[in-house]
């Protein structure tokens, strides 16, 4: 019997199941950019409400992940973009079966680093390659280019490469994407990003609180943000926030951030940073205060009947804003180099024990562009490990002048919110971790001493070499 003609090939190089908002758009992105995508929603209306509202794309869409799998070229590229959690454990059990090894599936939720290793594992007993990939840049990131922290196995690198490149965003011609590193060190990443994106947007609402306190006005402040953004502060962050200032409510005429009740939301993130560094013993006490800060506005209730009964300064600032803006504004960016400084000296004791080889400075590079916590001196935190790595971002040398340069109007800054009662928890604690990282002596002998008295715990002297322990027999406590 004569041999019969192959069938060709399948066309598509890529799928994606899940269109909701962020879903949708990273497909509108990665079509635009010439690659075929087939589509697949666990509700089969969304699916088709989705392709018949782009009529000429090169979308096909799947009723089934049967179907979604039949359409993918070898080997097969399929990304999740569903909640984080046991929705990403239900694709997989039904998805993992239809395909064959050597095939890709990407999770590009903010999924767990610790959930992305143990699918990865699971996966890979049937051959399968898994990639935890960090997506930052919100909806408008995912559509027009957002960064990309992929982690997994390096030889997917090479099939995936093309796709993230091209839809990545762009900072000087360069795309803001890279292979993070093997297991979970692309979901880590994305989440030691989101845990720095807690600090800054704290350390920004705090610097708010005190232009309040100082008697400015929304508009007011829009005009000192939006020109801060023009300056060594330029960042998403500081952009959007001048936008918002700006906004007046279509309902009152007022300034929107002025009706917008002060309670914060999370999804975890940060929490899961904290408890990354307890594990690690890194300090991460910006990211921390900051994470405090939004649980403490969620006590909306306790809070307003504790304002009637407890006392305090009235939190005005005897400072005018003419005088306290330029002080701000050397203690917000002073501020925001230690929340850097703290999630990068995370990134970098996981990455040792973890054998990832994270490349901070690479990282850096990545988050100029697309990533929420996109900002103008993240160019000088990459160039600060080009070479020898710093042993923390604050005695790199640019950012070793800029502290010093800073630190006494952050003191003034801390000061005057202290006295006048405006809480500022994230501001204080990065002066702390500055004041304590630079003090070559601490309190730490005392508590040691107070371990030796009530466990035995034991101390090294300050005159004997170190790595020898000694023991006090200490008075017994009276009563």
């Amino acid at each position: 019997m004569p041999n019969q003609p192959s069938a060709p090939a399948p066309a598509n190089p890529f799928g994606l199941v899940g269109l909701a908002v962020m879903g949708q758009n990273l497909v509108l992105n990665i079509e635009s950019r010439g690659f075929a995508v087939s589509v697949f929603n666990r509700s089969p209306e969304v699916t088709e409400t989705f392709v018949a509202a782009h009529p000429g794309k090169r979308l096909s869409p799947a009723r089934t992940l049967a179907e979604l799998v039949a359409t993918l070229a070898r080997p097969r590229t399929v990304m999740l973009m569903v909640k984080a959690g046991s929705a990403v454990d239900a694709v997989l059990d039904d998805l993992a079966p239809l395909l064959e090894a050597g095939d890709i599936v990407i999770d590009g939720g903010n999924s767990h680093f610790a959930d992305t290793e143990r699918r990865a594992a699971s996966l890979a007993a049937r051959g399968l390659n898994f990639v935890g990939c960090g997506v930052s840049g919100g909806e408008e990131g995912a559509r027009k280019g957002p960064s990309i922290m992929p982690g997994g196995p390096a030889s997917t690198w090479q099939v995936l490469r093309p796709v993230f490149e091209s839809i990545a965003a762009k900072v000087d011609g360069e795309p803001c994407v890279v292979h993070i590193g093997p297991g979970g060190a692309g979901h880590y990443v994305k989440m030691v990003h989101n845990g720095i994106e807690y600090g800054d947007m704290q350390l920004i609402c705090e610097a708010y609180a005190l232009m309040q306190a100082a008697g400015m006005e929304a508009p007011a402040m829009a005009e000192v943000f939006a020109r801060w953004n023009e300056g060594e502060l330029q960042s998403y962050l500081i952009e959007i926030t001048a936008r918002i200032l700006a906004q007046r409510d279509a309902d009152t005429g007022a300034p929107i951030v002025d009706v917008i009740l002060d309670k914060a939301g999370q999804k975890g993130t940060g929490q899961w940073t904290l408890m990354s560094a307890a594990d690690n013993a890194v300090v991460v006490s910006t990211i921390n205060a900051a994470v405090e800060a939004r649980v403490l506005s969620s006590m909306k209730a306790a809070r307003v009947a504790a304002s009637t009964r407890l006392s305090g300064p009235a939190s005005r600032l005897p400072m005018p804003a003419a005088d306290l803006v330029p002080r701000l504004h050397e203690a917000l960016y002073a501020s925001k180099i230690v929340s850097y400084a703290q999630g990068l000296d995370l990134m970098r004791t996981m990455g040792e024990r973890k054998g990832w080889n994270l490349d901070l400075g690479g990282i850096a590079r990545i988050w100029r562009g697309g990533c929420i916590i996109r900002a103008r001196f993240l160019g000088r935190i990459a160039q600060a490990y080009a070479g020898p790595p710093p042993a923390n971002l604050m005695l790199a040398p640019f950012f070793e002048a800029a502290l010093n340069r800073a630190q006494a109007a952050w003191r003034e800054v801390v000061a005057l919110a202290v006295t006048a009662g405006v809480p500022v928890p994230a501001m204080s604690a990065s002066l702390a971790y500055y004041d304590a990282y630079r003090s070559a002596r601490l309190p730490a002998n005392l508590l040691q001493a107070q371990r030796d008295f009530f466990g035995a715990h034991t101390y090294e002297r300050v005159d004997r070499p170190a790595g020898q322990w000694f023991h006090t027999t200490w008075p017994e406590v009276i009563g």
